[in-house]
């Protein structure tokens, strides 16, 4: 094997996907994710690519862009091994997108002088946010990274800082912080590039939209006053639940109780569990999977345009349950669990205020065992996605399918394989990911499957698209492969 020749050819495509990135060009976006890709090439190469080019290049910092392609990173496992080469191109194609255009992002020199200790510049971090002072805030996190805070120390800086306040630019700031880390996790931790994803993160936590400055929140229940009257109590309900932790099996309960229209028992559901000895884990995950109860139960007699009101939601909640899995190593982890719990009443009270959008309540699917084939059942999921608003047929397909006692592989490689088809979308990306990720968490029970019947239903209401992104791919594929592109 000609290893220089390799090695020539691969220099080449990063080459060419820099050039694509630059130019936003799709076609070049794509032979270059295809190379890179092929005989087992390794992802992580075009990832750490488009995350480095996304990062510099749009000085309004992390966005959508950069959150897709982490998305798909994420997704790269559930996916079969020929669809992986068209994530990485949707993903580096959402960055090139959204950078066009842009100004270039300049980062910030760190603090003058010796560097303080980490409880300092987390107190001075969210000083400078109170008052939205973007470039303080900013040096103050290059400072905490070049003094050598480990992947969870930062996390909890940054997490810690976002759940200041409520519900912070409803919910994308908490998941694009997620995001960050988990695009970190995906390419490395190495200094330089920490240094730039998650300084990215600082204009979104700057400038972003709280809360508690909102009408909803506070008319015609003050729901911020309940938050606020709640949080206290956080780390007495941590220390007493402390010794029965291992024991609690209310994540269904718990879940029932905060899709109710009574937000001030559920803050207190929230503390009795901890009481119980749920973990902070726990109960994060209940408010999780019940705001994906909220997309398995839209109605579709509701907007459209509301089907993203229970998606920001659900994937706010997604985040904080990240999160405290994330932090669980850090020094005075439980004081950490309790800041980060507010962002799990946040979500709660975000769940509450989607009420209207489950009344009534669409029916999940509860098939019986009937013999049906599984892999048939995987063609006429693609065959439904085909038309429009085929919502609840693609609900019960999937449940009939898990019901059979289908391959749950298969099933989320088809599911992924749907998604990539369909035109790139946001909501719908972001939805899928969070819900595999939740899938696995809950995997061998029932609430795997709502989960699942979630994200179906709402890639269903999206589908299907122009596909214009596919054509594109698919004529890569044919250049990569030296086929002509028309005959005669």
């Amino acid at each position: 094997m000609d290893v220089g020749g390799e090695r020539d050819l691969r220099a080449h495509a990063r080459a060419r996907l820099r050039d694509g990135l630059e130019q936003n060009i799709r076609l070049v976006l794509a032979k270059s994710a295809i190379a890179l890709l092929e005989q087992d090439g390794d992802d992580r190469e075009p990832l750490r690519i488009g995350l480095e080019f996304g990062v510099h290049h749009r000085r309004l910092g992390w966005g959508q862009g950069l959150t897709m392609l982490t998305c798909f990173g994420n997704l790269l496992p559930h996916l079969d091994a020929k669809e992986r080469p068209r994530a990485v191109y949707q993903g580096l194609d959402a960055v090139s997108r959204e950078t066009a255009g842009a100004a270039q992002r300049f980062i910030l020199k760190p603090l003058p002088g010796p560097t303080p200790p980490a409880s300092t510049l987390k107190r001075w971090f969210r000083q400078f946010l109170a008052v939205r002072d973007e470039e303080g805030a900013e040096r103050v996190l290059v400072s905490a990274v070049r003094a050598g805070l480990s992947p969870a120390e930062l996390a909890e800086l940054l997490f810690a800082a976002t759940t200041d306040y409520r519900y912070l630019q409803i919910g994308h700031a908490l998941d694009f912080v997620n995001k960050a880390l988990e695009a970190l996790d995906l390419v490395g931790w190495e200094p330089d590039v920490t240094e730039a994803v998650l300084s990215s993160l600082v204009p979104g936590i700057a400038a972003g939209s709280r809360q508690e400055e909102s009408n909803a929140w506070r008319h015609p229940l003050d729901l911020v006053a309940l938050l606020e009257q709640a949080f206290p109590q956080l780390p007495a309900a941590l220390t007493e639940g402390r010794q029965a932790q291992g024991a609690w099996v209310g994540r269904v309960a718990l879940a029932e109780q905060v899709l109710a229209d009574d937000p001030q028992a559920t803050m207190e559901a929230l503390l009795q569990a901890l009481r119980e000895g749920a973990t902070p884990e726990q109960v994060a995950g209940a408010v999780s999977y019940a705001a994906a109860l909220r997309i398995a139960r839209f109605h579709l007699s509701n907007e459209f345009g509301d089907w993203d009101t229970t998606l920001h939601t659900f994937t706010f909640a997604h985040a904080v349950h990240m999160g405290l899995r994330r932090i669980v190593t850090v020094p005075e982890a439980e004081a950490a669990q309790a800041e980060l719990l507010r962002g799990v009443g946040d979500a709660a009270m975000s769940i509450y205020l989607d009420r209207f959008l489950n009344i009534p309540p669409t029916r999940i699917p509860e098939p019986q065992p009937r013999g049906d084939q599984p892999e048939r059942m995987l063609e006429q999921l693609l065959a439904q996605l085909d038309t429009q608003q085929q919502v609840n047929e693609v609900a019960e397909l999937v449940a009939r399918y898990l019901c059979e006692g289908g391959d749950e592989r298969h099933l989320l490689a088809q599911l992924g394989h749907a998604l990539l088809r369909e035109d790139r979308d946001f909501h719908s990306i972001q939805a899928v990911e969070a819900a595999f990720r939740e899938y696995e968490l809950l995997r061998g029970t029932p609430e795997a499957t709502h989960v699942l019947i979630a994200a179906a239903r709402y890639l269903a209401a999206h589908a299907p698209t122009p596909r214009a992104q596919g054509q594109t791919y698919q004529i890569a594929l044919r250049l990569h492969r030296g086929e002509h592109l028309f005959e005669g």
